[in-house]
């Protein structure tokens, strides 16, 4: 895809890879190419699942590149800003599900970046995984004090952040931050297989992602509008080829064959 975000797929899950090594801090250039690469595999019919990772196995991604901030006019560092936030809400908004593969260190704007997935999976390990922004004297500037709140609620949130604070793969999976953690050895294999759980014929794509856009746009939103999200989706869904397949099965009494159609 490009020199700072690789792009490469394989059995329906696009795997986006953040290159920066050794911490793949991103800048203004990375994240560009993150957008186009979210967007390419939107479009993609032959994409499933998105999976974002960090090149070597040392950090997922630490966040912007400070170097670049240290410099920069106040002007840059707003519209920086604003074009992440931009670039997380187009993965957060994808109607395909994102898995965020934590090979290494996550935190600061790496956390913001994995926190705007839909699932999260982690390396077992001495991982660190936070917002410790204050450090620096700012707040979690992309989106981070937004979605770390609607994850942990409002007290956790405001303390973690406030501290500083950095969590293990345990500490964070036991908040909800992390949803699977699989061995360092073979830790690339584990995601592929994770991943593929919810590619055809395994599971009905359009349905995972329909549920992605129910559940991300109706917290949004007072509940009898997420219900009409959900109802909408629902009328969407009754016309695929999938849910065709899906209900035929059931009473065939044999295992669908979903196409993601």
């Amino acid at each position: 895809m490009g020199e700072r975000v690789g792009f490469t797929v394989e059995g329906g899950v696009a795997t986006l890879t953040l290159r920066d090594p050794p911490a793949n801090t991103y800048s203004y250039e990375m994240m560009q190419e993150l957008d186009a690469a979210v967007l390419r595999a939107r479009m993609d019919d032959e994409v499933h699942v998105l999976v974002i990772t960090g090149d070597g196995d040392k950090f997922f991604c630490a966040g912007a590149d400070i170097k670049m901030l240290q410099g920069a006019k106040p002007t840059f560092k707003y519209y920086f800003c604003l074009h992440a936030n931009e670039t997380l809400n187009r993965l957060e908004q994808t109607p395909k599900l994102v898995i965020a593969a934590l090979n290494g260190h996550c935190v600061g704007g790496g956390l913001e970046v994995a926190m705007a997935a839909d699932l999260r999976v982690a390396k077992r390990g001495k991982l660190k995984i936070g917002l410790p922004e204050v450090t620096l004297g700012v707040l979690p500037g992309t989106g981070g004090t937004q979605r770390l709140a609607r994850m942990v609620g409002r007290s956790k949130a405001i303390e973690l952040m406030a501290l500083g604070a950095n969590l293990s793969v345990d500490e964070a999976k036991a908040l909800g931050l992390v949803n699977e953690v699989f061995d360092e050895a073979g830790f690339a294999d584990h995601v592929k297989e994770y991943a593929r759980r919810f590619v055809p014929p395994n599971k009905a794509s359009k349905a995972v992602g329909a549920i992605k856009r129910a559940v991300v746009a109706g917290l949004e939103v007072p509940f009898e509008s997420g219900l009409a999200i959900e109802r909408e989706l629902q009328q969407q869904l009754f016309l695929s080829e999938d849910a065709k397949e899906g209900i035929g099965a059931y009473v065939e009494k044999r295992t669908p064959n979903f196409r993601g159609r």
